[in-house]
């Protein structure tokens, strides 16, 4: 056979090799996505303390695996059990309040049938000399003398009601229950827990990460003080071109390997597909449009988020922003099953060079 007849075997091998690979890619693409635009994934927590106070204690270290409930940051406590102190002379003085109300709606109580008593004696009076009157045996002076002294007990017997009903206003149900006490009460357990905040406590198991706290800062309410990541959340995103993820759906079936762990697979599935991107977000800020111009014949294929989870756990070596590759396939198909396999698996082995 001569040169030019295998030369063109060859070439002609290839231009078929070329055209099937070519093939593949476009039809696996539909069937098998795969991206290297993998990232592992977690919620990262700013811890804030809930009161403002200097840090007497950092219990971590930097990127310290920690429980939760791990006493992490101490804040000082001393003028918070002051003010804790300070809430039960206040609930003790408002107790004494409250007793001192209670005697005084008794001594209104007791002012209030005397001058009742002094009432009805004074209505009979009235009446005895009235009826006197009218047979003509009493003066007109000892009639109005009468009735002057009844209104004067009906005045008072008033008096002391509205005296006993502006202590009982200030009373509640049952003791204890006035304002004053309740008052004092609420600040009390508001004291105890500033106090319980003098700690920050770790959320859940996880890490704490870019530790920037030492003794003496000051930490301030509702501001960030440290950084905490959680390890028992964490998954895996891959930014997938559009047009590949139109034959997937929630569920299916994934491969992933880690830039760390080369030639290591772990399946995983799909949870989930961000529902828009960044780029189109549009805010009311009362302006115009902005039209995007592009003059390239072939535009750059958008790309969309897609979440993958495990039952697994993810290898300890990996941190939030690890490198992943990810590979699609429906659940149902074993032969795009073991293509997607067989692509991992190359890039996988690739991940020991690069």
């Amino acid at each position: 056979m001569s040169a030019e007849k295998t030369f063109k075997r060859w070439m002609g091998s290839l231009i078929v090799l070329f055209i099937l690979l070519f093939a593949y890619i476009v039809v696996a693409d539909r069937h098998a996505p795969l991206t290297s635009e993998g990232r592992v994934q977690s919620y990262v927590v700013q811890l804030s303390p809930e009161i403002t106070g200097n840090v007497v204690d950092v219990h971590v270290h930097n990127n310290q695996q920690v429980k939760k409930g791990d006493v992490i940051i101490s804040i000082d406590r001393r003028k918070f059990e002051i003010a804790l102190d300070k809430a039960k002379l206040s609930l003790q003085s408002a107790i004494d309040q409250e007793n001192t109300l209670y005697s005084q709606r008794e001594a209104a109580q007791a002012r209030i049938a005397r001058a009742k008593a002094t009432y009805n004696n004074a209505e009979l009076e009235h009446t005895r000399i009235e009826k006197l009157f009218g047979q003509a045996l009493i003066s007109k002076a000892q009639l109005d003398n009468a009735l002057a002294a009844l209104q004067v007990a009906s005045a008072n017997l008033r008096a002391e009601q509205e005296s006993l009903n502006v202590v009982e206003s200030q009373l509640g149900e049952a003791r204890g229950q006035s304002t004053p006490v309740k008052i004092a009460r609420n600040s009390i357990e508001q004291a105890e827990l500033d106090l319980q905040y003098t700690q920050i406590l770790a959320p859940n198991d996880g890490i704490v990460t870019n530790l920037q706290v030492q003794k003496g800062t000051i930490a301030r309410a509702n501001q960030p003080i440290l950084t905490f990541v959680p390890t028992e959340t964490m998954w895996v995103t891959a930014d997938f071109r559009e047009k590949s993820l139109a034959n997937t759906t929630q569920g299916n079936g994934a491969f992933v390997t880690f830039d760390a762990f080369p030639g290591k697979i772990y399946r995983f599935s799909l949870a989930s597909r961000d529902f828009g991107i960044s780029a189109v977000q549009q805010a009311p800020d009362g302006k115009l449009a902005k039209v995007e111009v592009n003059n390239r014949w072939v535009r750059d294929a958008q790309r969309i988020r897609v979440n993958f989870d495990s039952e697994d756990e993810l290898p300890s070596g990996l941190f939030v922003g690890s490198r992943a590759t990810v590979t699609i396939y429906p659940s149902n198909s074993d032969f795009w099953s073991m293509m997607a396999k067989a692509q991992i698996k190359l890039v996988s082995w690739y991940h020991y060079i690069y």
